[in-house]
């Protein structure tokens, strides 16, 4: 008799979406995200927008990118780290 996984809360998608798009959960958690995806339009919602950023991200060429959005991220970048706030580049 195959037990049921744990279902997955919204917070725990969040966290181990990068890791479950990747193929890189264990299979019990993996299928834990799925029956919450199952349940959850919301966390539906969330995956497919996360999703799209990355392709988009992936296929956007620099100089498709307006000057001041560079700026704002370099901003932004530049405050994170004087802040002393990691940045996951993975």
């Amino acid at each position: 008799m195959d037990l049921i996984p744990h279902v997955a809360r919204c917070d725990e998608c969040v966290e181990l979406l990068v890791d479950y798009l990747e193929g890189e959960l264990p299979p019990e958690r993996a299928r834990a995200l799925e029956i919450h995806f199952d349940l959850c339009p919301s966390c539906v919602s969330f995956v497919n927008t996360y999703r799209g950023t990355v392709h988009m991200a992936r296929t956007l060429q620099a100089e498709d990118i307006p000057t001041e959005v560079t700026q704002r991220l370099i901003d932004f970048l530049c405050k994170e780290k004087k802040e002393g706030r990691e940045l996951r580049t993975d």
